[in-house]
């Protein structure tokens, strides 16, 4: 949920009103108590997008402060009858209201009065407003409530006096920052915040020297410790025949935890290939990443005919946001998949087929897996009431129900580093075209796979690694540094090289 615009007035009887403060289009929050307030496209260009040529703006300060005290009957004594306010037409919904601006209203605006404070706001509606929706179908207006609400703890939380509510006022800038960054709502309890906001004071937020930006809502307090983890997934599609080529390609990504204290501490991690790795490419890094090397870049698109390929160190500086992110990702054409395999399948009578797969380990790949499984589906047979099978290693497991054959190889191939499986599958009476069994292209014959799934720790294929004494971290203290890597298999296909893949990926040179 987001929140177009906020208001905190001040309204006691016989007064006027004035706008306390104001916050209009999040975005940015360098407009402090007495400013001016600033707008920003953000959130207004997705409200404009939801509502077209019916968008309404919103409304200047003054504007907004004469229209909502006139719809809370707070001005005008002498007019009891307000015909835009109190016409029979118009449906009273507590604490909603419309209020007029230039060429329309807003709406939907909520507001509350609590002790000579009027607390308004005006959430983003995602979707048109005309004709106008249900309040109980927009999740914004509760969340919105939620955001006032905490708003009036806050404020009412001890007795007060004027300079009191200045200070209090002051303060409700950087608390927005941790609760609404970029306008999207993640806490409401401003007190709990009041105690972050003044560690953040005390380790000079307001210097103009560093000033903490919109992206990072807070500060860390405690242990510092830097995660980097290198995380690559290899897919493949793999036929045994010789006119459809395989293809494998290698997807990784970076992911960081920073536990540092300070508004802006600087870090730098490096990746390293190994001298004989396949070179990394398509590199697309987080925006916190403050420059990159010429080499990083151009190792993005690799002439072939070029022998001085950029192969490391990739050095990425940065100032990292307070959560777990993806400092960046690349891809990778390694020279072999790690598991090589091929799948033929036979149907020997109508509900009887055999099956033959064999699958060897690259002796350069390290043999040693948190795990590693073949599944082999049957779909449109009806349940397993018979298998014979002969298995050089690991064990298998049926899945009768839904008709899945499950190899589970486990954490090593053996020292040949090949292993096979052969057997007869028989099903029941439930077979192709009966209405109990799902219908599924798959798996009938010509279109029968073997999909494995693995995961290897502390190995990449590419060789991509973190050193741990490459990390340079420039904070006041010292932090202990974790770095890992692992191999994960995805969407890792064998087809039946007896019949045709649904896709043949061919090489563009054939």
């Amino acid at each position: 949920m987001s929140i177009r615009a906020l208001w905190l007035i001040s309204h006691e009887k016989g007064e006027s009103g004035a706008v306390r403060f104001s916050r209009l289009s999040w975005v940015s929050f360098s407009s402090f108590f007495f400013k001016k307030s600033r707008r920003y496209p953000t959130v207004e260009k997705r409200a404009r997008a939801f509502n077209g040529a019916r968008y309404v703006d919103v409304p200047e300060d003054a504007f907004f402060l004469k229209a909502l005290l006139l719809q809370l009957g707070l001005t005008d004594p002498d007019r009891n009858f307000v015909e835009c306010r109190d016409d029979c037409s118009q449906i009273n919904k507590t604490s909603v209201y419309e209020v007029p601006a230039g060429s329309g209203t807003i709406w939907p605006v909520l507001a509350i009065q609590q002790s000579g404070m009027i607390y308004a706001c005006v959430p983003l509606v995602e979707q048109p407003l005309k004709p106008q929706p249900p309040l109980i179908s927009i999740s914004g207006v509760s969340q919105a409530f939620a955001l006032l609400t905490g708003l009036v703890t806050f404020m009412n939380s001890s007795q007060k006096g004027e300079t009191e509510t200045l200070a209090k006022l002051a303060q409700i800038p950087q608390m927005l920052l941790q609760a609404c960054p970029l306008g999207t709502l993640l806490d409401t309890n401003f007190v709990c915040l009041q105690t972050s906001c003044g560690s953040l004071a005390q380790q000079g937020l307001g210097s103009v020297t560093q000033k903490q930006p919109a992206w990072k809502p807070g500060v860390y307090k405690g242990k510092s410790q830097v995660n980097v983890c290198v995380t690559e997934q290899v897919t493949s599609m793999q036929y045994d025949k010789r006119d459809v080529a395989d293809i494998w390609q290698v997807y990784g990504a970076v992911t960081c935890k920073c536990d540092l204290e300070g508004i802006m501490p600087n870090v730098t991690v490096s990746l390293n290939l190994p001298a004989n790795g396949s070179p990394l490419q398509d590199i697309l890094v987080h925006p916190c990443v403050g420059s990159l090397d010429s080499s990083i870049l151009a190792s993005s698109s690799i002439d072939e005919s070029d022998d001085s390929v950029f192969s490391g160190p990739y050095k990425f500086p940065f100032s990292p946001p307070l959560d777990t992110f993806k400092l960046c990702y690349y891809t990778s054409q390694v020279p072999i998949p790690p598991i090589l395999g091929f799948y033929q399948l036979k149907e020997e009578q109508r509900q009887q087929l055999k099956i033959t797969v064999h699958l060897k380990l690259h002796e350069s790949v390290k043999n040693g897996f948190e795990y590693c499984d073949a599944h082999i589906p049957f779909f449109n047979r009806g349940p397993i009431t018979n298998i014979e099978y002969k298995i050089s290693y690991g064990q298998l497991e049926v899945t009768r129900e839904k008709g899945l054959l499950v190899w589970i190889i486990g954490q090593k191939f053996p020292k040949s580093l090949e292993i096979s499986l052969t057997g007869t599958v028989t099903f029941g009476a439930g077979s192709v075209g009966q209405v109990q069994h799902p219908v599924d292209p798959l798996c009938t014959g010509l279109t029968a796979y073997v999909k494995l799934y693995f995961r290897t720790l502390d190995y990449t294929l590419t060789g991509c690694c973190v050193d741990q004494h490459s990390v340079q971290v420039y904070s006041a203290a010292r932090p202990k540094i974790i770095t890992s890597r692992e191999l994960t298999s995805f969407e890792y296909y064998i087809w039946n090289s007896k019949g045709d893949a649904p896709v043949a990926y061919r090489s563009l040179t054939m």
